[in-house]
């Protein structure tokens, strides 16, 4: 089946329970087993089931088994946020001493997750230049767990030369795992590119209303032999004493998120609610059309940009004199480039005063929203780095980033038209 009848119609079953065609809300804490012996072979894997909404939820297996299909993935697992989705997918790898290797062009939480907060758990970062990893190859080392990237970064709008990232990391034996929001599943697959992890925040345009928050951690077919024939992940190949001795590559399952979610959503519990698990559903079956109106609607705003006088700079990958425009036509279903725009202005003052200026587009610092928003992302959303960080991450104090809905474009021209002055 093609995408958009997938985000309609996997992982549910009508005829099941009172045949409702909207996905029920599984608003349970636990479950009851039928018996005791019925539980035992649960949490053994013996048989498979509910265990309890920490670790699994019918609503949450649903929207898992929709969306791993749209990816073009075997097996997905949704989580309390896109950060924590991150983290997961890192921890699942890395450990005390060993090392990841980043993209310079990433969300600015994303930098602190995984230069900062992760260094303390003993994983250092090292950083590779994504758009063409023309220094990835020199980094990778024996205690290299991952390569981490954007497919379209948000806030810098770079498209990754993912075909060259996957090469390099499948000539060392290392996992890829790539951040696909701002793309989303309907422009982009990363797996089919040869990525083994793509993550999401789901709050972004799978939500597509700004009303909840969530991830989900998508593995592509084949990682079990992947772990099975690689020294570098050793951990899967023994026994995880902290779950009866079970060796993860002996299990028919797919093994990258079955260990995430028997490890560490088990021990550390970000897990995503049913009720958000439903409205991320929702969300998913529009998906396609809703990414079709933001890419339209973004390039003519970055054409109406790219042409008034007190604009610097516009970068958006669908413009034709774009660096990433030939990638994006490679990359992405029709060369679409979804609805991020940045652009620069001169000066911080400047920047500020038009955003100060504006009345349709809200200044919020969400992206995919069916309404049209505006942030200054050196002052929010990577406000925590410092200014040489924010140079080597491609942060100017005059852009302006932009996260184009589904509005009439001629009144989001005429807004910006007005704030520009």
């Amino acid at each position: 089946m093609e995408k958009e009848t997938i985000a309609l119609h996997a992982g549910y079953d009508k005829k099941f329970g009172y045949g409702t065609m909207s996905v029920p809300i599984y608003q349970s804490t636990a479950y009851a087993f039928r018996d005791a012996e019925h539980a035992a072979n649960l949490f053994a894997l013996k048989e498979l089931g509910q265990l309890y909404s920490r670790l699994t939820n019918p609503t949450n297996d649903i929207l898992e088994a929709r969306f791993a299909q749209v990816e073009g993935g075997a097996a997905a697992l949704a989580v309390a946020s896109g950060q924590s989705a991150i983290f997961y997918a890192i921890a699942n790898v890395a450990e005390a001493g060993d090392n990841i290797i980043i993209s310079d062009k990433i969300y600015g939480g994303s930098v602190t997750l995984l230069t900062h907060t992760i260094k303390r758990f003993g994983i250092t970062a090292k950083v590779f230049k994504s758009e063409d990893a023309s220094n990835l190859e020199e980094l990778i080392d024996d205690r290299t767990k991952a390569i981490f990237f954007e497919s379209l970064s948000n806030p810098q709008i770079a498209i990754a030369d993912v075909e060259k990232i996957v090469d390099i990391a499948k000539k060392y034996g290392v996992l890829t795992i790539c951040d696909n929001t701002v793309a989303s599943p309907s422009l982009f697959n990363p797996i089919k590119w040869g990525v083994d992890i793509v993550v999401h925040s789901i709050s972004k345009y799978t939500n597509g209303q700004g009303s909840a928050i969530g991830g989900i951690i998508v593995e592509r077919d084949g990682l079990n032999e992947f772990f099975k024939k690689s020294t570098r992940y050793a951990h899967f190949n023994t026994p995880d004493d902290s779950y009866h001795g079970l060796v993860y590559t002996d299990v028919p399952l797919p093994n990258f998120t079955l260990r995430v979610r028997l490890a560490l959503l088990r021990d550390i519990g970000a897990c995503l609610p049913a009720f958000s698990s439903w409205l991320f559903i929702q969300g998913l079956e529009t998906l396609s059309i809703r990414m079709d109106k933001h890419s339209s609607n973004a390039l003519t705003v970055a054409k109406f940009l790219s042409s008034h006088p007190k604009v610097k700079s516009v970068n958006y990958p669908g413009l034709e004199n774009n660096s990433g425009y030939e990638k994006a036509q490679k990359y992405f279903k029709d060369g679409k480039a979804s609805g991020l725009i940045s652009f620069d202005v001169g000066s911080f003052e400047e920047a500020k005063r038009i955003i100060d200026s504006v009345e349709l587009f809200s200044v919020v610092v969400n992206i995919g929203d069916s309404k049209s928003l505006i942030t200054h992302p050196a002052s929010t959303t990577h406000s925590q780095l410092t200014q040489e960080e924010l140079i080597k991450v491609g942060v100017n104090p005059s852009t302006i980033r932009l996260s184009i809905g589904l509005e009439d474009t001629k009144d989001l021209i005429a807004d910006l038209s007005k704030a520009l002055g």
